[in-house]
Protein backbone atom coordinates (compact mmCIF):
# COMPACT_ATOMS: atom_id res chain seq x y z
CA UNK A 1 0.00 0.00 0.00
CA UNK A 2 2.82 2.37 0.88
CA UNK A 3 4.51 1.66 -2.44
CA UNK A 4 1.29 2.50 -4.31
CA UNK A 5 0.95 5.81 -2.44
CA UNK A 6 4.58 6.59 -3.17
CA UNK A 7 4.08 5.80 -6.85
CA UNK A 8 0.99 8.02 -6.98
CA UNK A 9 2.91 10.85 -5.29
CA UNK A 10 5.68 10.58 -7.85
CA UNK A 11 3.16 10.60 -10.71
CA UNK A 12 1.38 13.67 -9.29
CA UNK A 13 4.66 15.51 -8.74
CA UNK A 14 5.79 14.69 -12.27
CA UNK A 15 2.48 15.95 -13.67
CA UNK A 16 2.75 19.20 -11.69
CA UNK A 17 6.29 19.83 -12.90
CA UNK A 18 5.23 19.11 -16.46
CA UNK A 19 2.27 21.49 -16.17
CA UNK A 20 4.47 24.30 -14.85
CA UNK A 21 7.04 23.76 -17.59
CA UNK A 22 4.33 23.67 -20.26
CA UNK A 23 2.76 26.89 -18.98
CA UNK A 24 6.09 28.67 -19.10
CA UNK A 25 7.05 27.42 -22.57
CA UNK A 26 6.91 30.02 -25.34
CA UNK A 27 6.97 29.66 -29.11
CA UNK A 28 10.39 30.01 -30.71
CA UNK A 29 11.49 33.62 -30.96
CA UNK A 30 9.55 34.88 -27.93
CA UNK A 31 10.80 35.77 -24.44
CA UNK A 32 9.43 37.01 -21.14
CA UNK A 33 10.55 40.60 -20.78
CA UNK A 34 11.18 40.32 -17.03
CA UNK A 35 13.66 37.50 -17.61
CA UNK A 36 15.67 39.52 -20.10
CA UNK A 37 15.27 42.91 -18.41
CA UNK A 38 14.32 42.60 -14.71
CA UNK A 39 14.89 46.34 -14.21
CA UNK A 40 12.00 47.29 -16.49
CA UNK A 41 8.78 47.83 -14.52
CA UNK A 42 5.50 46.20 -15.57
CA UNK A 43 1.89 47.31 -15.18
CA UNK A 44 -0.06 44.80 -17.27
CA UNK A 45 -3.40 46.58 -17.49
CA UNK A 46 -5.24 43.89 -19.44
CA UNK A 47 -4.63 41.32 -16.70
CA UNK A 48 -6.73 43.38 -14.29
CA UNK A 49 -9.74 45.68 -14.50
CA UNK A 50 -7.92 49.01 -14.85
CA UNK A 51 -8.42 49.26 -18.62
CA UNK A 52 -10.97 50.55 -21.13
CA UNK A 53 -12.89 47.24 -21.09
CA UNK A 54 -13.18 47.38 -17.32
CA UNK A 55 -12.41 43.68 -16.91
CA UNK A 56 -9.60 41.17 -17.35
CA UNK A 57 -9.10 40.64 -21.06
CA UNK A 58 -9.28 37.20 -22.66
CA UNK A 59 -5.89 35.55 -23.06
CA UNK A 60 -4.19 37.32 -20.14
CA UNK A 61 -3.66 34.58 -17.55
CA UNK A 62 -0.74 36.24 -15.77
CA UNK A 63 0.63 39.80 -15.34
CA UNK A 64 3.57 39.19 -17.64
CA UNK A 65 4.91 40.82 -20.80
CA UNK A 66 5.96 38.66 -23.74
CA UNK A 67 7.83 40.02 -26.76
CA UNK A 68 9.92 38.76 -29.62
CA UNK A 69 13.54 38.50 -28.57
CA UNK A 70 14.53 41.29 -30.97
CA UNK A 71 11.98 43.72 -29.50
CA UNK A 72 12.92 42.81 -25.92
CA UNK A 73 16.63 43.28 -26.58
CA UNK A 74 15.93 46.70 -28.09
CA UNK A 75 14.05 47.68 -24.91
CA UNK A 76 17.04 46.60 -22.83
CA UNK A 77 19.11 49.17 -24.72
CA UNK A 78 16.50 51.90 -24.22
CA UNK A 79 16.36 51.08 -20.51
CA UNK A 80 20.15 51.41 -20.23
CA UNK A 81 20.03 54.87 -21.80
CA UNK A 82 17.31 56.02 -19.40
CA UNK A 83 18.99 54.61 -16.31
CA UNK A 84 21.90 57.00 -16.83
CA UNK A 85 19.45 59.79 -15.96
CA UNK A 86 17.66 58.05 -13.09
CA UNK A 87 14.78 57.07 -15.34
CA UNK A 88 13.42 53.78 -16.66
CA UNK A 89 10.67 52.11 -18.65
CA UNK A 90 7.22 51.05 -17.49
CA UNK A 91 5.53 48.59 -19.86
CA UNK A 92 1.75 48.24 -20.08
CA UNK A 93 1.51 45.62 -22.82
CA UNK A 94 3.57 43.66 -25.30
CA UNK A 95 2.44 40.61 -27.22
CA UNK A 96 -1.37 40.44 -27.29
CA UNK A 97 -3.24 37.24 -28.17
CA UNK A 98 -5.73 37.45 -31.05
CA UNK A 99 -8.44 36.32 -28.62
CA UNK A 100 -7.83 39.55 -26.66
CA UNK A 101 -8.37 41.60 -29.82
CA UNK A 102 -11.64 39.73 -30.36
CA UNK A 103 -12.61 40.53 -26.76
CA UNK A 104 -12.07 44.23 -27.57
CA UNK A 105 -14.35 43.87 -30.59
CA UNK A 106 -17.16 42.27 -28.57
CA UNK A 107 -16.86 45.02 -25.97
CA UNK A 108 -17.00 47.74 -28.62
CA UNK A 109 -20.16 46.27 -30.14
CA UNK A 110 -21.92 46.29 -26.77
CA UNK A 111 -23.17 49.86 -26.88
CA UNK A 112 -24.88 49.50 -23.50
CA UNK A 113 -21.58 49.01 -21.68
CA UNK A 114 -20.22 52.53 -21.22
CA UNK A 115 -18.94 52.33 -17.64
CA UNK A 116 -15.39 53.26 -18.68
CA UNK A 117 -16.40 56.04 -21.06
CA UNK A 118 -15.72 58.97 -18.66
CA UNK A 119 -12.14 57.87 -18.16
CA UNK A 120 -11.09 56.44 -21.52
CA UNK A 121 -13.25 57.89 -24.32
CA UNK A 122 -15.33 60.81 -22.98
CA UNK A 123 -15.45 62.62 -26.33
CA UNK A 124 -15.89 59.62 -28.64
CA UNK A 125 -19.30 57.97 -29.20
CA UNK A 126 -18.83 54.25 -28.57
CA UNK A 127 -20.47 53.38 -31.88
CA UNK A 128 -17.61 55.22 -33.64
CA UNK A 129 -14.71 53.32 -32.04
CA UNK A 130 -14.35 51.06 -35.11
CA UNK A 131 -14.74 53.86 -37.65
CA UNK A 132 -12.14 56.03 -35.94
CA UNK A 133 -9.66 53.17 -35.75
CA UNK A 134 -9.53 52.75 -31.98
CA UNK A 135 -10.77 49.15 -32.24
CA UNK A 136 -9.80 46.87 -35.13
CA UNK A 137 -10.04 43.25 -36.25
CA UNK A 138 -6.31 42.78 -35.82
CA UNK A 139 -3.51 44.36 -33.81
CA UNK A 140 0.20 44.64 -34.46
CA UNK A 141 0.61 43.53 -30.84
CA UNK A 142 -0.37 40.01 -31.89
CA UNK A 143 2.74 39.83 -34.08
CA UNK A 144 4.84 40.12 -30.92
CA UNK A 145 7.05 43.14 -31.63
CA UNK A 146 4.75 45.97 -30.54
CA UNK A 147 4.92 47.43 -27.06
CA UNK A 148 2.95 50.00 -25.03
CA UNK A 149 5.10 51.84 -22.50
CA UNK A 150 6.08 55.05 -20.78
CA UNK A 151 8.95 56.51 -18.74
CA UNK A 152 9.17 56.40 -14.94
CA UNK A 153 11.28 58.08 -12.29
CA UNK A 154 13.30 55.15 -10.95
CA UNK A 155 13.63 56.74 -7.51
CA UNK A 156 9.90 56.95 -6.89
CA UNK A 157 8.52 54.56 -9.52
CA UNK A 158 6.19 57.36 -10.63
CA UNK A 159 5.38 57.60 -14.35
CA UNK A 160 6.27 60.91 -15.98
CA UNK A 161 3.35 63.14 -16.95
CA UNK A 162 2.81 62.63 -20.68
CA UNK A 163 -0.34 64.73 -20.92
CA UNK A 164 -2.82 61.88 -21.32
CA UNK A 165 -3.14 58.46 -19.70
CA UNK A 166 -2.39 55.16 -21.37
CA UNK A 167 -5.20 53.97 -23.67
CA UNK A 168 -7.03 57.31 -23.70
CA UNK A 169 -8.99 57.55 -26.98
CA UNK A 170 -8.62 61.03 -28.43
CA UNK A 171 -6.36 63.50 -30.26
CA UNK A 172 -4.64 64.46 -27.00
CA UNK A 173 -2.95 61.04 -27.14
CA UNK A 174 -1.46 61.60 -30.59
CA UNK A 175 2.35 61.82 -30.30
CA UNK A 176 2.32 65.18 -32.07
CA UNK A 177 -0.64 66.63 -30.16
CA UNK A 178 -0.43 70.33 -29.35
CA UNK A 179 -3.13 69.93 -26.69
CA UNK A 180 -0.48 69.09 -24.09
CA UNK A 181 2.05 71.39 -22.45
CA UNK A 182 5.65 71.99 -23.50
CA UNK A 183 7.06 69.76 -20.74
CA UNK A 184 4.73 66.92 -21.69
CA UNK A 185 5.66 67.25 -25.37
CA UNK A 186 9.34 67.17 -24.39
CA UNK A 187 8.83 63.93 -22.45
CA UNK A 188 7.00 62.37 -25.36
CA UNK A 189 9.80 63.44 -27.66
CA UNK A 190 12.37 61.89 -25.33
CA UNK A 191 10.52 58.57 -25.42
CA UNK A 192 10.09 58.71 -29.19
CA UNK A 193 13.73 59.61 -29.80
CA UNK A 194 15.04 56.75 -27.70
CA UNK A 195 12.63 54.20 -29.15
CA UNK A 196 13.20 55.23 -32.76
CA UNK A 197 16.93 55.18 -32.09
CA UNK A 198 16.65 51.49 -31.19
CA UNK A 199 14.69 50.50 -34.28
CA UNK A 200 11.06 51.16 -33.35
CA UNK A 201 8.52 53.17 -35.32
CA UNK A 202 5.87 55.48 -33.91
CA UNK A 203 2.09 55.03 -34.17
CA UNK A 204 0.50 58.38 -34.99
CA UNK A 205 -2.51 58.01 -32.66
CA UNK A 206 -0.87 56.76 -29.46
CA UNK A 207 2.24 58.25 -27.83
CA UNK A 208 2.84 55.00 -25.88
CA UNK A 209 2.71 52.58 -28.86
CA UNK A 210 5.82 51.45 -30.75
CA UNK A 211 6.49 48.64 -33.23
CA UNK A 212 9.89 47.24 -34.14
CA UNK A 213 10.57 48.10 -37.79
CA UNK A 214 12.35 44.83 -38.59
CA UNK A 215 9.88 42.61 -36.76
CA UNK A 216 10.45 38.86 -37.22
CA UNK A 217 6.75 37.96 -37.71
CA UNK A 218 5.40 40.77 -39.92
CA UNK A 219 2.47 38.72 -41.28
CA UNK A 220 1.74 36.34 -38.39
CA UNK A 221 -0.92 37.06 -35.77
CA UNK A 222 -0.42 34.74 -32.81
CA UNK A 223 -2.99 33.54 -30.29
CA UNK A 224 -1.12 31.72 -27.53
CA UNK A 225 -2.07 32.99 -24.04
CA UNK A 226 -0.01 35.25 -21.82
CA UNK A 227 0.74 33.02 -18.82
Amino acid sequence: MKSIRLLLSVVVLHWMLYAVASAAALPDGFVYLEELAPGILLDVRYFGQDNFVGARVDGYLAPRVILTRQAAEALVRVQAQLEAFGLGLLVFDGYRPQRAVEHFQRWARDLQDVKTKPRYYPDVPKEELFVRGYIAARSSHSRGSTVDLTIVDRTTGTPLDMGSPFDFFGPVSWPSSMEVGADQRARRMLLQTLMVGQGFKIYDQEWWHFTLKDEPFPETYHDFPVE
